[in-house]
């Protein structure tokens, strides 16, 4: 028998916890443990809540969950109910799957200012993540700038652009809803430091911003190069994502909320009194692939400033940690014997959901040649969590228990909606009898 714990239950872990499975069958344990009392990571707390198609690859990890073989372990702190050298002390291979749920900082001043956030606050905010449901960002505001040039701005905008009915059949919390119905922004600027052909924002997304009831994406043709440069592109991706961008260009509509794309532009400051009334903008240009400042500066109005630039993964004690990635330190996976990361802990906050199944299998691969099946390695895997659990009365939650607190949520959803999250972790176990 082998005894396997991942930190951490977003894509990464059960990608992870799949190919370990199949890799060592009915020899395998495999314990996934979270901090939050429900599963799911990034799939629950950072997908968009009008992306519901996305979301459905929970199902696979379903599958994966009720195997005999895996354990769902929530509710348990790594790096405070229990440690990092405990767990490797209780299992053959430890596995970091925390994710980068941390927003790097801007490093300008007057980030600290109130109204200014990072998209893992923002983003956890509508989402429903406990860490965040007072989060209370400032909508009574004209105007709102969101700093980044990939998907995730795109979908802080587009938010914060909706209607009621365009919120239909998605899963935004019922106080974030609320609250951004009442919002009076109309004009949300993308500051983007490179130009349209160094974005990282995919056509799908894009393309939303095309048909929304109330906004519209507003896009200067002056921005863009000669046409003919857009040949040269060999990402279809990027191509596409550019032709819809001069598209908007040429094209644009006349809505109530404007969506400016505010290309060859970088925060050098926030402004206000006590809080953000204003950014500092330089404008500029990029020489040989690096983006350089002109020295020419303008400022834009913004009551709300949320930064869409990257993420970082916790500092827990006993991991090692590589500073200027933001990310685990690792050898292809491999921190050390029998510890390893996989998703954006091993690579930094880079690819897609589907990226870490390939990643999750090359280091299920890697743990498999360490330690044969077959072979035992005496450790006490599960029952030892357990038991140390237990004397330091930390209430674990299981898959099942996430079934009862996901069927309270499917009960208590508005109209149109698939579910109403519960939003404090104290909540969640009152309904397990966990006081």
């Amino acid at each position: 028998m082998r005894h396997f714990a991942i930190v951490g239950s977003g894509p990464a872990g059960y990608y992870t916890a799949e190919a370990l499975v199949k890799a060592y069958g009915g020899e395998a344990r495999v314990d996934i443990i979270d901090k939050l009392p429900v599963p799911y990571g990034l799939i629950r707390f950072g997908v968009a809540p009008d992306h519901q198609s996305i979301k459905k690859v929970s199902m696979r990890y379903d599958k994966v969950a009720e195997s005999d073989t895996v354990r769902f372990r929530g509710n348990v702190a790594v790096g405070d109910a229990v440690s990092v050298d405990e767990l490797r002390e209780l299992y053959d291979a430890v596995v970091m799957a925390t994710g980068a749920p941390h927003d790097r900082s801007l490093g300008i001043p007057g980030e600290d200012l109130d109204g200014v956030m990072g998209s893992a606050a923002f983003v956890g905010w509508y989402n429903g993540h406990p860490d965040f449901a007072d989060l209370d960002p400032p909508l009574k505001t004209n105007h709102a700038v969101v700093i980044g040039a990939g998907n995730v701005a795109l979908d802080v905008a587009r938010i914060l652009s909706k209607t009621e009915e365009e919120f239909q059949g998605s899963d935004i919390v019922g106080h974030a809803l609320q609250e951004l119905l009442a919002s009076d922004i109309e004009t949300i600027t993308i500051l983007a430091r490179r130009g349209p052909h160094q974005i990282a924002m995919t056509p799908k997304e894009l393309g939303e911003l095309g048909h929304l009831e109330e906004a519209a994406p507003v896009v200067d043709a002056a921005d863009f190069p000669p046409e003919s440069e857009d040949e040269a592109l060999s990402d279809r991706g990027l191509a596409k994502s550019v032709g819809l961008l001069r598209g908007f260009a040429a094209e644009p509509q006349e809505k109530r909320k404007k969506i400016v794309f505010d290309f060859f532009a970088r925060p050098v400051k926030v402004e206000g009194d006590g809080k953000a009334e204003r950014v500092q903008v330089e404008r500029t240009r990029v020489e040989d692939g690096r983006c350089v400042g002109t020295g020419e500066t303008y400022e834009l109005p913004a009551g709300l400033v949320v930064s869409c630039i990257g993420y970082s993964s916790p500092h827990i004690p006993g991991v090692p940690y590589d500073h200027a990635k933001g990310r685990y330190a690792n050898e292809d996976g491999r921190i050390d014997e029998g510890f390893y990361a996989v998703g954006w802990a091993r690579r930094g906050p880079t690819g897609t959901i589907g990226t870490n199944r390939p990643d999750g299998y090359e280091v299920a691969g890697q743990i498999e040649e360490a330690m044969a099946p077959g072979t035992s390695g005496g450790k006490a895997g599960g029952e030892g969590l357990d038991a140390l659990l237990e004397a330091r009365d930390v209430h674990a939650t299981s898959f099942r228990d996430w079934r009862k607190i996901e069927e309270a949520e499917v009960a208590a959803a508005r109209e149109g909606s698939p579910r109403e999250k519960f939003v404090d972790v104290k909540a969640m176990l009152r309904l397990l009898g966990h006081e």
